[in-house]
């Protein structure tokens, strides 16, 4: 009986995006501040508590992408081709987010939300979390035993790149500066398998004789 599962699942996404829809069109209309949660409900002709089914706080009714963007972080590491170089995955990823919170739509947004002391907050913590669950997966994917320093290190310099392109007279040339310096980061510092630090290119081990 997996029909009518699915059914509900589309039918809970369906309602999911109409409150945020909703909440976005009135935050842009009235001011942030200005619009309450109960406003949003009775706009979106759904109980308050349907509200708070979806969204944890008003402040995630403006960021209701945060979800997919981590779990895409997360997919660029653990689903990338076989072979395929960690930082040019994550640099693909980082575009694709650009490309979308860039758009001319989203400029009204950012505004706002560059206004508003919680929205900036709200954002903040979301891009720490993003980072700790991104270099979580690179962890994983060296077959770490814990998380090390160098794979959180770069996750924060990944998700910082989003925010300072972002900002960007030319968002995409300056997401390839800063890209070229991770790799060249991640180059000389990245663990290897098992948790021993990577040599860099023409350099002997410590340990060997010369």
């Amino acid at each position: 009986m997996t029909a009518p599962s699915g059914r509900r699942e589309r039918k809970k996404a369906a309602t999911r995006q109409k409150i945020a829809d909703t909440a976005l069109r009135l935050f842009l209309e009235h001011g942030y501040d200005a619009v309450g949660i109960r406003d949003v409900a009775a706009e979106a002709d759904v109980a308050v508590t349907t509200v708070f089914s979806h969204f944890a706080s008003k402040e995630a009714l403006v960021f209701e992408r945060d979800e997919d963007f981590e779990q895409g972080l997360t997919r660029a590491v653990t689903g990338r081709a076989p072979h395929e170089p960690l930082i040019p995955a994550l640099r693909r990823e980082i575009h694709a987010m650009v490309r979308h919170c860039t758009a001319d739509s989203a400029a009204p947004i950012w505004r706002m939300i560059d206004e508003s002391p919680a929205l900036r907050q709200f954002e903040e913590s979301m891009r720490l979390r993003h980072a700790e669950s991104l270099a979580t997966a690179i962890a994983a994917d060296l077959d770490l035993p814990q998380t090390t320093t160098a794979c959180r290190t770069i996750a924060r310099f990944v998700i910082d790149a989003h925010s300072l392109a972002r900002a960007a007279a030319d968002p995409h040339a300056a997401l390839d500066e800063i890209f070229r310096m991770i790799d060249a980061a991640w180059a000389v510092t990245r663990p290897s398998r098992h948790g021993r630090k990577a040599v860099p290119p023409g350099k002997a081990p410590a340990h060997t004789s010369r």
